[in-house]
Order: structure tokens, then sequence, then C-alpha cells
């Protein structure tokens, strides 16, 4: 089976499937490799290195789709303006396609019926289990440390004041108050990139054990607590709350908010589009120069005014929407995300045939659509579909 590894089309996407060490990792066990030209330019790996790592080497996208049997990717298929087709469309008939495909989302279910109507079987990278032996393989703990580290530096960017506290001839400045909403890794991470900047942090989180962590860090842990039985999944991860719950939420929230000069969202449920934690009415609320880093875009953002990818202005508070933060530090992301797929895939084919195992949670929990069905159940439960 040939492997394939194409250039990413998204906008400022600079990060890569795979680098050279994967690639012979790949060709040891048995598979053949084709890179797309350019592919890891963003990361300054020059075709020649995939060359004398096994790879062959396409010359572009249309020979790279039509001799892939695998696909590797990082963000979801989108339109290749180049060749003014879909990538979808690319990749063939009972292609094996795995990426980043957030199939829950709404803006990515014309995608995922696209996959399912032309039989690709598709694996997204987020529907990895939390368990030990998975460890290796979840990009979404990889990528969250470096999204948890760039929200701040991010939000520090647009912050139109100093962070930490700061001593001057006319008199002394208050540093900054930060709050950070969910405190998984990414969580954590801008926690404690925060507390390096010198801010005066507050975090929030439903889960007990992601507020002990949180305050291990040294921060103070705010707001909002509920039932253990209604906050905490499958793994350990965050569930969504009913309703009568999540408006027991926004109302903690209301005065953190109003409070903040910098909000970093990270508020996720696995699977699932992200909740909506703060309102229109709670960002009016917010100083003008206040930021928020919505880093739970991909599935759908925690925040009612986020625009998807983009950035925007809302009564002087400056709304971060990006989507592919983890791609702006494209080296490091490019090499732990490149060593997760390289373990997925090892595991995907442990039994040595083409056939995988349907009984494997890691492969079950991240299967979207197979053989013409839409398996994903967090997608079906989006779209309105019967579990």
């Amino acid at each position: 089976m040939l492997i394939g590894i194409p250039r990413e089309i998204m906008y400022h996407e600079d990060r890569v499937a795979a680098l050279p060490e994967t690639v012979e990792k790949f060709v040891k066990l048995g598979f053949e490799v084709m890179v797309e030209s350019s592919a890891g330019a963003g990361v300054f790996v020059p075709d020649d290195q995939y060359r004398n790592a096994g790879a062959a080497i396409a010359a572009d996208a249309v020979e790279l789709y039509d001799k892939s049997d695998i696909v590797l990717k990082v963000k979801e298929p989108l339109f290749n303006e180049q060749f003014n087709i879909h990538e979808i469309d690319m990749v063939k008939k009972n292609t094996i396609l795995i990426t980043f495909l957030h199939p829950a989302t709404p803006s990515n279910h014309e995608g995922v019926k696209k996959l399912q109507q032309r039989h690709i079987t598709a694996f997204t990278m987020d529907g990895i289990p939390r368990i030990s032996r998975a460890q290796r393989m979840d990009p979404l703990t990889s990528m969250s440390a470096i999204t948890g580290y760039k929200a701040i530096i991010i939000a520090a960017g647009h912050f139109p004041k100093f962070i930490p506290m700061i001593g001057t001839s006319i008199g002394m400045i208050k540093p900054a108050n930060i709050l950070v909403v969910g405190t998984g890794v990414v969580g954590l991470q801008a926690i404690a990139t925060g507390k390096r900047l010198g801010g005066v942090v507050k975090a929030m989180d439903i889960r007990p054990d992601a507020r002990n962590e949180a305050k291990s860090l040294g921060v103070k842990v705010v707001g909002f607590e509920a039932p253990p039985e209604l906050v905490i999944g499958k793994g350990g991860y965050a569930k969504a709350l009913p309703q009568e719950w999540l408006e027991k939420e926004h109302q903690a929230l209301g005065p953190l908010v109003a409070d903040a000069d910098i909000i970093v969202l990270s508020a996720l449920v696995p699977g699932e589009v992200a909740q909506t934690l703060i309102t229109r009415q709670m960002v009016e609320t917010m100083k003008p120069g206040s930021v928020i880093v919505d880093v739970s875009i991909d599935q759908g953002g925690n925040c009612e005014l986020t625009d998807p990818g983009k950035e925007r202005m809302y009564e002087g508070v400056y709304i971060c929407g990006i989507k592919n933060i983890p791609g702006s530090l494209p080296v490091h992301a490019s090499w732990l995300y490149a060593n997760n797929l390289y373990y997925f895939v090892e595991n995907l084919f442990k039994n040595k045939t083409p056939e995988f195992d349907m009984t494997d949670e890691i492969i079950k929990e991240s299967l979207v659509t197979h053989q013409g069905e839409l398996l994903h159940q967090g997608t079906r439960k989006a779209m309105g579909l019967s579990e």
C-alpha cells in the first residue's frame, strides 16, 4: 500500500503529516511512501531529504491523490483553488484518509457527507480515546501543549497593555487579569505561560480533577462546580452539560468575564460540538482592549461571537478564532504530529493485513466513515441522526 503525504493548503498551515524519520519507519513496515513536492517547505525539509528517507516525490496534488491508498494529512480536506476541485474529490474511492476532521462541527458536515458518499474510509485524529496505550498516537495532547502556549502569546500580541506588573517613575502598572476556561492540556499550558508573563491568572473547569491540576500550578480556581456524574465523561474528558446546568455556568462566568483582560477558551467535549460558554452579553461587559482567544473553534467555539478561522473586533474586544494555532509552531508541531500518525498507522495495520480490527477501541472511536456508512457517534448526534 502506498501512503501519500500532500502539501497542506489551509491558509498559514505549515505543518506536514510526515517527516523523513517517520517516512523511514513506514518503509520499514513495508509501505511505499509518496510526498507531494514542497510538502515539507514549511518546516524547512527539502524534497531531497524525503527521497533519501525512501519516499517518492509527486509533482503535484493530483498525482499524489491519484496514486495513494492511504492519505495522511494535518487538517480537514479543503477546496484546492490551484486545481479548482475539492481535496475530497481528488481522493480515490476506498482510500483511507487519516487527519484532523473535527467531524461533529457543523461547518465540516458537508465534507463528512462527501466522504461517506465517495466510500472513503476516514479516521479523525481528534477521536483517539484517552487510554494508556493510545498516548503515543494522541495528537490532541501533543497539539494542545502548543496551543495553550501560543494562545497566551497571541493574546499578549493583541493586548494593548503590559501583562506583568511594571514599576515606572510615574507609578505602578497593575498586571493583567487572565481567565482560562477549561484546564485540560491546553488550559494548563496557557496557565503556566500566563504566569510566566506575569499575569494574574484564574482558572475554571467543571471537572474536580482538572481543577486540582490547575490549583497545583498555583492559580486561583474560580466559578462553577457541578455533580461529577454530569461533567466527567469517558477517559476523564468533560461531558456536555444539560441546558439547566449550562445556564448556571453562564451565571458563574458572567462576573469573571467582566473582570478579565484576557480570556483563553479551551472547554471541549471530545467528538462533539463545543458548548457556548461566553455569550454576546458577556462580551459586551468586557473592557475595551480586552482579548478573547477561542481555541475550541475547531469544534464550534466557546464564545458566541467567535468567527471560525478569523479574527474580529467587537465593541473594542479582540476575538481570535484562528483554527491552526499549532501550525504557527510548525517545526515542533510536525515532529509531534508525524510521530502520532506513525504510531496510529502501525496500530491500524497491526495484523499485517489490509483489514483493520474493528474491535480495537482506538480504531472504533476515531473511525468516521467506512464503506459508505457514517459511524462516528458524535457526528451523528450533531447531525440529528439516530445513534
